[in-house]
C-alpha cells in the first residue's frame, strides 16, 4: 500500500492523524513490524499510549497489523512511552510500541517503537518504509494469527520506583505536566516518594488545554514559576507530553536546563561508579565535561538523538547519558532508557540531602548561552549546508572542530555548534562562551562560515 513516507522520521513515525497517519497505515505498520519480530522469533509485543484522542483507534489498528503478522499483543493501555520501555523488560518481550505524539500540536499522533530489545532509528526506520511500499509484508494464515490481552502494570512500575529511590527527608514540590499522560502517574509517584504535591495540570486531556506539554520551551514554564512563587514548593518539574523528558524550575523561578541536571546526577552516579564515562550530546554546555573530569570521571560527546543516546550507552556501559532536550538516560539502578518520571526522582533523591535544593541547583557551573537557534531551510538543504560548512569553513582560534554531529567549533572561551536537524528542515545553531564579547566573537564566526556557503541564509541571529 501507499504510505506517506513523510511520516517515517530520524527516531520515530509521525503525522497528523487521518492525513498523513492514517488507520490503514498504522495497521501496515504493525504488521510489517510484527514480520520483523516474528522473524526474530518474537512472539508477543507491548502496546501502549498516551493521552491523546486518537490513540484508541490507533492502537487498535496497529495490534490488528502485529496479531496478522502472528505476533500476540499485550496492551498495556494508556501509559508513557517509558513504562512500554519498561514492560519490555519486565514482560521480557524486548519488543513494544508506543502510539504517542510525544510533544507534538494534538492532531498528530506516531509511533516509537522496539524489537528484540533495539530501539528502531535512522536506516532502520527507513528501510521499513521502503519494505513497505514494495508489499513485503502478508498476514499469516487466520489459524496462525496472534493472541491479544490486556495488563495493567501501573502498581508494577510505580512500585519498581519506589523500591529504588529513597528521599532523605520530605519535601514540597509542584509538577506540571500539562494535561499529558505523565499526569495519571506522577502525583502518586511523587506522594509515594514521600512529597507534598502541588498539582498543575495532571488531569489527562489530548487537547492539551491549558499550554503545550514540551518544558524545553520557556513559554510552558510559566505556570511552574508561578506556582512556585505562589506556594511553598521547593522544586518545581515539567514533563512532556509522553513522560520522556523533565523540565527543573528553582524556587527564584531559574530553569535548570538539561545539561545542569545531568552535571548533578553525574556527581551522584560518579561517587558510587568511580572513572565510569558520562555520555552527553553536542548541544550540551562545555561545562559538562569539565565537570565530570572534576568529579573523577570521563566524559563522552555523543550525536543528538534519543535512539542514538541509547545505543551508544547500551555499546559503551555507561552508567549514565544526557541531551540537551532533556531526554536523561540511567543504566546504574534502571535499564538504560529515558524516563522522565524516574529521572525526576531520582533529581529529587540528590536534592532531598540539602536544606535548599534551590541554591544546590542555581550553584552549577553556568555561562552566557543561547537558546537554540533554528536556521530555516529547503527540505534536504540543511543536510548539504551543514556538509559544506563541515569541508570548507576555518574557524581561527577555535582549538578543535568536532564533526560527528554536524559542526561544533571548540574555542578556549566558548563554542558554537551548527548541525542538521533531523526531524524538521533546520539547521539547529547553539552558542556559549565565558563572556558575551566572546559569545558574540564566536556568533560573527559562524555567520560568516554559513553566509560564505548560503549567502542568501536568513540567520536566527
Amino acid at each position: 500500500m501507499q504510505i506517506e513516507p513523510g511520516i517515517f522520521k530520524a527516531y520515530d513515525i509521525r503525522g497528523i492523524v487521518d492525513k498523513t497517519l492514517t488507520v490503514e497505515a498504522v495497521h501496515a505498520i504493525g504488521l510489517a513490524l510484527g514480520t520483523l519480530a516474528r522473524r526474530q522469533g518474537i512472539a508477543e509485543t507491548v502496546i501502549g499510549r498516551d493521552g491523546r484522542l486518537s490513540g484508541p483507534k490507533l492502537v487498535t489498528a496497529l495490534s490488528e497489523g502485529f496479531r496478522d503478522a502472528g505476533v500476540s499483543v499485550i496492551d498495556i493501555g494508556q501509559v508513557t512511552t517509558p513504562i512500554v520501555y519498561y514492560a519490555t523488560y519486565e514482560l521480557a518481550t524486548g519488543t513494544g510500541v508506543a502510539v504517542t505524539g510525544s510533544h507534538n500540536p494534538p492532531e498528530y499522533n506516531g509511533l516509537k517503537m522496539m524489537i528484540g530489545g533495539e530501539a528502531l532509528y535512522g536506516d532502520a526506520i527507513q528501510g521499513l518504509a521502503g519494505s513497505i511500499a514494495a508489499g513485503e509484508f502478508k498476514p499469516v494464515p487466520a489459524d496462525q494469527r496472534g493472541g491479544y490481552h490486556t495488563l495493567d502494570l501501573r502498581g508494577r512500575y510505580l512500585q519498581r520506583v519506589l523500591g529504588d529511590v529513597k528521599l532523605a527527608r520530605p519535601m514540597k514540590i509542584a509538577i506540571d505536566c500539562g494535561n499529558g499522560v505523565a499526569g495519571a502517574f506522577a502525583p502518586e509517584l511523587f506522594r509515594g516518594l514521600g512529597c507534598e504535591v502541588t498539582e498543575l495540570f495532571c488531569e489527562v486531556d489530548g487537547t492539551f488545554p491549558n499550554h503545550h506539554p514540551d518544558p524545553a520551551h520557556l513559554e510552558n514554564l510559566v505556570d511552574l514559576q508561578r506556582s512556585l512563587r505562589e506556594t511553598d514548593a521547593e522544586i518545581g518539574l515539567a514533563f512532556d507530553g509522553d513522560g520522556d523528558r523533565v523540565g527543573v524550575v528553582t524556587k527564584k523561578g531559574s530553569i535548570i536546563f538539561p545539561d545542569r541536571q545531568l552535571m548533578l546526577l553525574a556527581a551522584d552516579v560518579l561517587s558510587r561508579n568511580p572513572g565510569a564515562q558520562i555520555i552527553y550530546d553536542v548541544k550540551c554546555s562545555r561545562n559538562v565535561a569539565s565537570w565530570v573530569r572534576e568529579h573523577g570521571g570521563q566524559p563522552l560527546m555523543w550525536r543528538t538523538g534519543h535512539s542514538l543516546v541509547k545505543a551508544k550507552l547500551k555499546e559503551t556501559g555507561a552508567p549514565l547519558a544526557g541531551e540537551m532536550s532533556g531526554h536523561i538516560f540511567f543504566k546504574e539502578r534502571w535499564y538504560g532508557f529515558d524516563d522522565g518520571l524516574y529521572a525526576a526522582a531520582r533529581l529529587l533523591e540528590v536534592l532531598s540531602r540539602s536544606a535548599d535544593p534551590s541554591a544546590v541547583l542555581e550553584a552549577l557551573p553556568d555561562s552566557p548561552t543561547t537558546p537554540e537557534l533554528q536556521l530555516k531551510t529547503a527540505e534536504g538543504e540543511n543536510f548539504t549546508l551543514v556538509e559544506a560548512l563541515r569541508r570548507t569553513a576555518r574557524f581561527e582560534g577555535a582549538t578543535e572542530v568536532i564533526t560527528i554531529d554536524g559542526v561544533r567549533a571548540e574555542y578556549p572561551d566558548g563554542f558554537g555548534l551548527a548541525r542538521p536537524s533531523n526531524t524538521t528542515p533546520v539547521v539547529v545553531m547553539r552558542f556559549e562562551a565565558d563572556t558575551p564579547v566572546a559569545l558574540a566573537r564566536i556568533q560573527q564566526a559562524f555567520k560568516e562560515a554559513v553566509l560564505a556557503v548560503k549567502p542568501d541564509a536568513k540567520l536566527p541571529f
